[in-house]
């Protein structure tokens, strides 16, 4: 299976589908012959499509699809039943294009440089953080004159790297995905000035965060309280560092291990510590489980690597064209998103 599927950022897998979507089209697929099982389309542009809330209807989740309101905005956000399409939910955040949608347990996030929002699995507003477009409470946000340069949720928790007029180094936030006191007035947990600048958060824990920072290029981690709990080396350069498209990093968590792909090389960190476990270089992205090994994709192929170690156990000869790879597998199929194009792959 191939086809057109700009408005994804990486493979989109909800319950038994196999989402693409593209134009104002957004398709559920069998995954192993992807043949259209179902389809929902809009006479409007997609902004990006994403899955979302996993343990909804019985662990079939959700598909996500944001559409444009003009040129200016993505406003019109649907939840679709992956095993049939049919509409389960519709709001209308106020985000910008460029927006990715990212997804955490019972919430996801609509990121943004000047503003961003979370949502729970009934699309209600659960956090608004930044300059909101229309606040309702005028004065609840902390610093709405900042701009967000990237963004990771987990574990209820949101981290967002910001760079703030006046300041002469990034800043680290971490806030509730869904606070006490409702989405209009942020539950800040730590803000705290981090030691340079070109920061990249990477991860959030149940108890840690970790931030990527150049100069050199080093990955350091916080407690939920703000405190710097560990500094280490990273053995990847520091043009890797740089503000990741669409506010978040490349990510995948399994097993309780996060693999990071910083740009050129793939690094796997411990999903509780954040701490480096081991590092595969030459990669054009982060891992995935497969079987009982982990799979990166590498110029010409997937490299098999052991997920406790890193050790290469051998390269799969896959053909395909340069740039980077993103990858999830949905029982033996593996699916590979090459820029605005979905690619499945199954053994022969």
């Amino acid at each position: 299976m191939a086809g057109a599927s700009g408005a994804t950022a990486l493979p989109v897998v909800a319950g038994p589908a196999v989402v693409t979507g593209d134009g104002g089209r957004v398709v559920g697929r069998d995954a192993v012959t992807g043949e259209e099982r179902w389809s929902y389309e809009r006479d409007r542009p997609l902004c990006t499509v994403a899955a979302g809330f996993p343990r909804a209807d019985d662990g079939r989740g959700r598909v996500l699809a944001l559409y444009a309101e003009g040129s200016d905005w993505c406003t019109e956000l649907t939840a679709l039943r992956p095993d049939t399409g049919a509409r389960a939910a519709a709001s209308n955040p106020d985000v910008r294009p460029g927006t990715r949608l990212v997804a955490s347990e019972s919430s996801v996030l609509a990121t943004g440089e000047r503003y961003l929002e979370v949502m729970r699995s009934d699309l209600v507003k659960t956090l608004e953080y930044g300059d909101v477009p229309v606040p309702v409470q005028v004065g609840e946000q902390p610093r709405p004159d900042c701009t967000h340069a990237s963004h990771a949720l987990g574990s209820g928790r949101l981290g967002i790297v910001e760079r703030c007029p006046g300041e002469g180094s990034d800043r680290l936030t971490l806030a509730a995905a869904d606070g006490d006191n409702g989405a209009e007035e942020p539950q800040v947990d730590f803000s705290v000035p981090l030691p340079g600048t070109g920061a990249v958060v990477v991860a959030v824990s149940a108890e840690r965060v970790a931030v990527a920072l150049p100069g050199p290029s080093r990955l350091l981690v916080y407690d939920h309280s703000g405190r710097q709990v560990a500094e280490y080396p990273l053995d990847a350069p520091e043009s890797d560092l740089a503000d990741p498209p669409g506010g978040v990093v490349a990510t995948t968590t399994r097993d309780h291990r996060v693999t990071w792909w910083t740009g050129s090389h793939t690094v796997a960190l411990d999903g509780g510590e954040l701490s480096p476990l081991w590092n595969a270089p030459d990669t054009l992205g982060p891992a995935v489980g497969y079987a009982d090994a982990v799979l990166v994709p590498v110029a010409g192929g997937l490299r098999v690597l052991d997920p406790a170690t890193g050790a290469e156990l051998r390269t799969i000869a896959v053909e395909r064209p340069p740039g980077p790879v993103r990858l999830e597998a949905l029982g033996e199929m593996l699916l590979e998103q090459r820029g605005g194009e979905l690619v499945a792959l199954r053994p022969t």
